[in-house]
């Protein structure tokens, strides 16, 4: 009981800022003082019983390696600090930043404190009874101590994205392409509005609203109804998520925790996660599906959750379905169960796409409608050797270290963020360059890190099974020849080649998963990368500020 009782207080106390930012944002939808009340009483009693777990754990871990809990601690430790650093970038804008959305009402501070105190005796018991009862071998908590360091990432890093969603998706930015070429007004209008048609009319994403949209009802309904809320707070949980399944497949590929918490945090730092896991669109969920996809073939799922995965990707943006393919079909090197898994999504994506029609009339043309594909003609362009070297350049270097984005003013409502520029109307192609000595450090570092792992992936290529090299290869390869004729700025398609990269990488360094300077190295990293990507965001703030003369939220 002498450990309980000294663990509790400290837990109680630790936790208070998690508490304060859970019921501060429930607190938009729960204002009267008898439910703030309540959610104090709720929520900080479970991050109470978290933190108390929290620190038992790190006691363990404390003991059994030093260096790594130190490791451990210093990425933790950042991660807490950038997420109000990045949070006071984002007030110096107070025309973009609903600030009310992550603070508590004034009339409400002292009920939520006093909401705190009966917390803490609830926490003492639930505690002593959990004792009584055994609750480590219940398989909750089994779950969270097997998983706790990806869950605490992609915790973390969801504060992050979820700050940057609720600005660049308000209504206040009602055009589309002004960050990056994404359609974030239609995106917004398909999952949190009535209006779900889609306004260019493309058979491209032949039944994404029967998947996203009925995700958004479901939040909404923890959000009295609020569309609007849950669609951002679902694109941030999405992006997290896929924090933690890359968390996920590089420790179970690899079996180093620690290893697995470097790769994931590098993934989750990377400008294409901090750009898409907080602009709602439709890529950062093709990014969850094939990560998801690619877990089930990791664990020999059965064939009928790959197919629903298939048919996630497939509803979401067609071209995205070869994904699964691909790694299908160089992972399991089974003719025989690729050609079942191609014939029973066949047979399914037209019923699939009826339904979504029937449900949502006239919201998009179907894909087999050939004749709608003519308005993509404006995405096309030239292959050229300076668009190859182009793309070359935004798939291994812009989408993990940001450079300096362009600025385009072409007399669009909004100033344009973005990082590649195909030759339009006669104006020459254009690449955001790296204009600061973090910028072009991290730039060659990150260079060099690749090389590496080409070094160790071309070394170890007759020892080792290749089936996932090779299917990150071709993914790739498909997507540079996709882009090298398709698409205004490509890095709006980073999310479809970020993970890939990132998982190779993972995998051709694994013999220095152990190294201690390995470690470090990825370490500092992954620190200087947070800082330097956070300028990003800084940029798309000062730019699109000027067109946001005054704080519209609703």
């Amino acid at each position: 009981m002498q450990i309980l009782d000294k663990r509790l207080p400290l837990a109680w106390l630790l936790g208070l800022p998690l508490s304060y930012f859970i019921v501060a944002y429930l607190e938009n939808f729960y204002k009267t003082p008898i439910e703030v009340s309540l959610f104090a009483i709720l929520v900080h009693t479970g991050v109470i019983l978290f933190f108390f777990y929290l620190l038992g754990r790190a006691q363990r871990e404390y003991r059994v390696s030093l260096l790594n809990s130190g490791i451990v601690a210093l990425l933790f430790i950042a991660l807490l600090v950038f997420i109000p650093y990045v949070y006071s970038i984002a007030a110096q804008f107070p025309n973009l930043l609903d600030s009310s959305a992550f603070h508590l009402a004034e009339e409400v501070r002292v009920t939520f404190l006093n909401g705190l105190i009966p917390s803490f005796f609830i926490a003492a018991v639930l505690v002593y009874v959990g004792r009584q009862r055994h609750w480590t071998q219940s398989r909750f908590y089994q779950f969270v101590d097997d998983n706790l360091g990806g869950l605490m990432l992609a915790l973390l890093f969801f504060a992050v994205y979820l700050i940057f969603a609720s600005i660049f998706n308000r209504p206040s930015y009602d055009a589309d392409d002004i960050f990056f070429d994404a359609d974030g007004n239609l995106y917004r209008w398909r999952y949190a509005t009535e209006n779900y048609r889609d306004y260019y009319w493309r058979p491209a994403h032949p039944f994404i609203l029967i998947i996203i949209r009925p995700l958004v009802g479901i939040l909404a309904l923890l959000f009295k109804g609020d569309t609007l809320f849950a669609a951002f707070t679902l694109n941030a949980l999405v992006a997290a998520l896929c924090v933690y399944l890359i968390w996920d497949f590089v420790k179970r590929g690899i079996g180093n925790q620690l290893y697995a918490l470097l790769i994931a945090a590098l993934f989750g730092a990377s400008a294409t996660q901090l750009a898409f896991g907080s602009i709602i669109e439709s890529y950062i969920y093709l990014s969850a599906v094939a990560l998801i996809f690619l877990i089930l073939l990791q664990r020999d799922s059965p064939l009928w959750m790959q197919v629903v995965t298939g048919l996630l990707a497939f509803g979401i943006t067609i071209s995205n379905v070869g994904q699964t393919f691909i790694a299908h079909f160089f992972v399991k090197r089974n003719l025989k169960q690729i050609i079942i898994y191609g014939v029973i999504v066949t047979a399914l994506v037209v019923p699939l796409s009826l339904l979504n029609n029937f449900i949502y009339p006239n919201s998009q043309p179907y894909f087999w409608d050939l004749s709608s594909l003519q308005g993509e003609g404006t995405n096309r362009f030239p292959a050229t050797v300076q668009r190859a070297e182009y793309l070359a350049r935004t798939m291994v270097l812009t989408s993990f270290v940001a450079p300096e984005p362009l600025v385009i003013r072409d007399g669009w409502p909004f100033p344009k963020v973005w990082m590649f520029r195909a030759s339009i109307r006669k104006a020459p192609m254009q690449l955001a360059n790296f204009e600061t000595p973090l910028g072009d450090g991290l730039a060659l570092a990150w260079v060099g890190l690749m090389f590496l792992g080409g070094i160790l992936f071309l070394k170890n290529i007759r020892k080792q099974d290749n089936g996932y090299f090779i299917a990150f290869i071709v993914t790739l390869l498909f997507y540079f020849a996709l882009h090298l004729q398709y698409g205004k700025d490509v890095f709006l398609y980073a999310t479809n080649w970020t993970y890939a990269i990132t998982l190779f990488m993972a995998l051709a360094w694994r013999e220095l998963a152990d190294k201690r300077w390995f470690q470090g190295l990825l370490l500092v990293f992954i620190l200087l990368l947070l800082v330097n990507n956070a300028e990003m965001y800084r940029t798309m703030l000062t730019i699109s500020s000027e067109s946001v003369p005054f704080p519209i939220w609703r």
